[in-house]
């Protein structure tokens, strides 16, 4: 892998709170996200942590956390891990941002080269100032 493509993939660990009616939380959810476009490897700790990685451009760790919350489970929420938490989704949503890759896009790829396209001089523009372009 080249050193751009190793900054793009993320490995993070997700801690499951242990008061949860299933005690193998973490081998739940290792196999619900087997299949998952963007999870590039999976690895069970124990019955309460998971490591997980994951491209970046396709998946953040608040969109996994965020999904695994809605069917149900149960993430360690102690001081240190929402720290650890929220400082992961800070630095993932800004290089997001710096890839061109913005909130709720699926495919931030394709975006950049749309945006690289427009900036370039071409045929297919209407020259009138904007005021009269919405004027007509």
């Amino acid at each position: 892998m080249k050193r751009a493509d190793t900054e793009l993939v993320k490995h993070r660990e997700i801690h499951f709170c242990p008061l949860h009616p299933d005690p193998r939380q973490a081998q739940s959810v290792m196999l619900a996200l087997a299949g998952v476009d963007g999870i590039e490897h999976l690895q069970l700790i124990d019955n309460h942590h998971l490591q997980v990685s994951y491209d970046i451009r396709k998946l953040t760790l608040e969109m996994i956390e965020t999904a695994l919350t809605e069917a149900g489970y149960h993430l360690d929420n102690s001081l240190l891990h929402k720290l650890r938490r929220a400082l992961y989704y800070y630095t993932e949503a800004v290089q997001r941002e710096n890839l061109g890759c913005h909130r709720g896009e699926s495919n931030c790829t394709a975006r950049i080269f749309i945006e690289q396209y427009a900036r370039q001089p071409h045929g297919c523009r209407d020259t009138r100032p904007e005021h009269w372009r919405r004027y007509l």
